[in-house]
Parts: C-alpha cells; sequence; structure tokens
C-alpha cells in the first residue's frame, strides 16, 4: 500500500517532527522565495547569523567549498548587476543585501583544518583540478541549500537566482581565478507584493520510492 495514503493532514500533524508547526512553516511550508523587498536594513548581525547557522550542513570531507560576497549598495553592486540576466537586474539593484555563492575550487588548502585526522587528503587532491571543481560545486551547491534556510531561520526572505552570466561574475568579482559562481541570492525583509502565486509540489508518490 502507497505511503502517501497515510500522510493526511492529520497524520502530517501527529508525524514526529523536531520542530515545532510555526518554526516547519517559517523554514519550508510558508517560505517562499521572494521578489520584492522593503527598505528596512539587514545588519552585520543577521549577515554573521545566517552564516553560523548554514557552516554546519554536511559536506563531503568537511570541505566546506562555499564561499559568500555579501554586496550592500554601491559600485561592486553595479559591476555584479551588469552580469545578471535582464528579469533580475532591477530587483539585485533594490534588494537591500545581495549574497554572491561562490564555490572555491581551492578549498583543499584548508583540509588540514577542517579534516585534520586524514593527513595528505590536501596534497593527493592539489594535481586533480577537475576532481576539486566537482567536488566544490556539488558540496557548495548543498551549502547553498543551508544558506536560504538559514536566511529564513533568521527571519529575513531570500531570493535566489541562477539567471546570470557565472564567468563574468568570476571575472568582475573573483579576479583570483579560484573561485566559480553557484547563485546570487537577494536578502531582505519582504515586500507586500513580493510573491508570485505558489506553485504545486509533486506529492510523495510521484518523487519517492520506499523499497
Amino acid at each position: 500500500m502507497s505511503l502517501q495514503l497515510f500522510m493526511t493532514t492529520e497524520t502530517l500533524a501527529a508525524a514526529p517532527y523536531a520542530l515545532d508547526a510555526d518554526a516547519q512553516d517559517l523554514l519550508f511550508r510558508e517560505a517562499r522565495t521572494a521578489n520584492t523587498f522593503t527598505d528596512e536594513e539587514v545588519t552585520d548581525e543577521q549577515l554573521a547569523a545566517i552564516y553560523d547557522l548554514a557552516q554546519w550542513g554536511p559536506t563531503a570531507m568537511n570541505s566546506q567549498p562555499l564561499r559568500i560576497l555579501f554586496l550592500r549598495q554601491g559600485e561592486a553592486r553595479e559591476r555584479l548587476v551588469a552580469h545578471m540576466a535582464e528579469g533580475n537586474k532591477g530587483k539585485t539593484l533594490a534588494a537591500p543585501v545581495v549574497a554572491v555563492l561562490a564555490a572555491d575550487v581551492r578549498f583543499h588548502d584548508e583540509l588540514p583544518t577542517v579534516f585534520p585526522h586524514a593527513p595528505g587528503i590536501r596534497d593527493g587532491l592539489e594535481p586533480n583540478e577537475a576532481g576539486r571543481l566537482a567536488m566544490a560545486t556539488l558540496n557548495g551547491s548543498l551549502q547553498v541549500g543551508y544558506f536560504i534556510v538559514a536566511a529564513r531561520a533568521v527571519g529575513l526572505a531570500a531570493g535566489p537566482m541562477s539567471g546570470l552570466d557565472a564567468t563574468g561574475i568570476d571575472a568582475e568579482l573573483f579576479p583570483d581565478g579560484d573561485h566559480r559562481t553557484l547563485v546570487v541570492v537577494n536578502l531582505g525583509r519582504p515586500a507586500a507584493d513580493a510573491w508570485q502565486e505558489r506553485l504545486p509540489r509533486l506529492p510523495f508518490d510521484a518523487a519517492v520510492t520506499v523499497l
């Protein structure tokens, strides 16, 4: 018998969640991708709190390849906007804070510190740039998800965008050549017209197989 048949509203409410319903809604069910924001300030303390939560999500070999560039208003933001898709330029220019989330292909330089029980792992990865890029992209993308949920936990709305010229952003903002832009995320308090209509989600049976 399909498990979906058991997941009624009543059984969901009684399921053994560790978070209360308000926290579940804040992080997932009621959270939305914001397209417009108020002009309320996003503080440095809020940005630090986002990282404080997001850093704890798991990554392979504790590699933590995500690097975050926060941009407030100014010349650097305008340089970023030039590389955003047309539909994303206005909201990226107007958001209180924009986060450029990138994968560091030299994440392995930190492995002696964050993965100390495997001596030599850094040197083993040094010649394998293609492998490091694949690992950084996968694990950095995992950390993008943690970042978005962390922003919600801090009380902010997130507007992640992949409509961008990643190569152009890399050249513009990461000239060292070691970072690969994954996504740009607008951050702030949502304005009254921030949301588009909620789109449907796949039901349990369409997305999940239990063997």
